[in-house]
């Protein structure tokens, strides 16, 4: 009695986890093989304190394969000075899955590859930190952000979402809109229903672990967006917004999420849809839980002789 047996899969990519190894092996013929290491492109470091989640073998690999590794690689050749030819731009454009660029990646494109290739250069060891001492306070947050029209070329916004639970960020997303929208606060009302869609999913999903939430805050900057969704009333300025995102007012009425307004220098999504200066770039990297493996795993170290020593007091 007691004993946790969670099977996670995804495709056909399965791993399994749980309390106790005599009931991994009742419920399911395997050899245990250890701790989880690497799962979908993934390298996962486990310590007392919580578990590291990284890609420097992914970003060494790629960084080899396109000139990288070395210091007169991509990074630091400026040869490309015409349209690149397609295939091999194209290829370096998927190696950083920027989907939206296969098509047609263009000189501009495979600058912006050389920028990104010449920061995951120097920052591979860097990754997500989960605390397993965390849990004691697992609260479920998110944070939504648009910049209105910052496409040059078709004026459509970009718009980002991010999720954590407790101090730890799960989910992101950063996704350039579909149709153009007519205003700021449009630009903000379809971000923040797309990070409710996202809050209401992981909802469901940690219920099946036994976790259960009341009113999930959700952090926005613009208050004309929290107005609109509190006050249902229509009128020229937001009658043309899709009924699609107007579930968004309808679940906070529902008391499932608490549209509550941020600072812009607190918001955690601002990171995810325009470039930021080094200082707010690094500060914001660093509220998201993205730290060092070696710092994270010393950190995790202490966390847990911390709480023995309390557990021991108490």
């Amino acid at each position: 009695m007691g004993d946790t047996l969670i099977v996670q899969i995804y495709v056909d990519d399965i791993f399994f986890g749980g309390s106790s190894h005599a009931l991994i092996s009742n419920e399911f013929e395997m050899s245990l093989m250890g701790q989880l290491q690497f799962f979908l492109g993934l390298q996962i470091k486990q310590g007392p304190g919580g578990t590291f989640i990284l890609q420097a073998k992914y970003i060494r690999d790629i960084l080899k394969k396109w000139g990288g590794g070395g210091p007169e690689g991509i990074l630091r050749d400026d040869r490309l000075t015409s349209v690149p030819d397609e295939d091999q731009a194209g290829h370096s454009v998927r190696g950083l899955s920027l989907c939206a660029l296969l098509a047609s990646p263009r000189t501009s494109h495979c600058q912006a590859v050389k920028r990104i290739f010449r920061y995951l250069k120097f920052t591979p060891e860097l990754g997500l930190w989960y605390s397993s001492g965390s849990s004691l306070s697992l609260s479920l947050r998110g944070f939504s952000d648009a910049d209105h029209a910052d496409c040059r070329i078709d004026c459509k916004s970009t718009s980002s979402t991010c999720q954590l639970l407790g101090t730890s960020l799960v989910s992101w997303c950063s996704r350039k809109r579909a149709s153009v929208a007519l205003s700021t606060t449009e630009a903000e009302y379809v971000a923040a229903a797309s990070c409710c869609s996202q809050l209401l999913w992981m909802k469901a999903t940690l219920s099946d672990f036994g976790l259960r939430f009341g009113r999930i805050p959700l952090l926005v900057d613009s208050t004309s967006t929290i107005y609109v969704a509190k006050k249902p009333v229509l009128h020229s300025r937001t009658e043309h917004i899709d009924v699609r995102f107007h579930f968004l007012r309808d679940h906070y009425e529902k008391g499932d999420i608490d549209l509550i307004h941020v600072v812009s220098a607190n918001k955690l999504a601002d990171i995810f849809t325009k470039p930021l200066e080094f200082d707010a770039f690094t500060r914001l990297r660093g509220e998201l839980g993205v730290e060092g493996v070696d710092n994270a795993l010393i950190k995790g170290e202490i966390e847990s002789q911390w709480t023995g020593l309390i557990a021991f007091l108490v």
